[in-house]
């Protein structure tokens, strides 16, 4: 957590955090160190990774991290020489744990000569790719559950003091 605690960060709507899979120093030291707003848990299909994707969820949520949801990641191939997609990996881990813990799936995304790894993070290496729907996808999944959290969040903590809203304040402005 050195790098989190000793940089210069300015101010940030958001800090997105890539964690190793499940219950590990790195999560525990996240959890005491910031305030989480959000967890998205990613796995494969293959049936450790769901374990330890299980895992963590859990522990994010006995820490009171909301959970977002869940991502499957390398859910299938898109071959770009046939255009098939074959599950290399087998399929339906992200499915499993969104049944079983209530949250959604955000996304399915494919293994994909797209997608790249340059320096400074991952990276997309054709713009005109179809995968680039896919993560434009994901993103936009993920702000809404955000917004829909902090909504949630806010509605509660009204809530529990007992504050109304005033009338005058749901009328449109320049309305009598």
């Amino acid at each position: 957590m050195k790098f989190i605690n000793e940089v210069q960060w300015g101010r940030l709507d958001y800090l997105v955090v890539d964690l190793p899979p499940g219950t590990g120093d790195a999560s525990l030291n996240l959890l005491q160190t910031l305030p989480v707003a959000g967890v998205v848990v990613v796995t494969t299909p293959q049936e450790m990774a769901v374990a330890d994707a299980r895992k963590g969820l859990k522990l994010f949520a006995e820490h009171d991290a909301p959970v977002l949801g869940v991502v499957e990641n390398m859910a299938a191939y898109h071959c770009p020489n046939c255009e098939d997609t074959h599950e290399v990996f087998g399929s339906g881990g992200a499915a499993e744990i969104s049944d079983d813990y209530d949250v959604p799936v955000l996304a399915d995304l494919p293994v994909h000569p797209d997608f790249g790894s340059e320096a400074g993070g991952p990276t997309i290496r054709d713009e005109d790719s179809a995968v680039q729907d896919d993560l434009f996808d994901f993103v936009d999944e993920t702000a809404d559950r955000v917004g829909e959290i902090n909504r949630r969040k806010v509605a509660e903590h009204v809530a529990e003091r007992g504050d109304d809203v005033p009338e005058e304040a749901d009328a449109p402005a320049g309305s009598p």
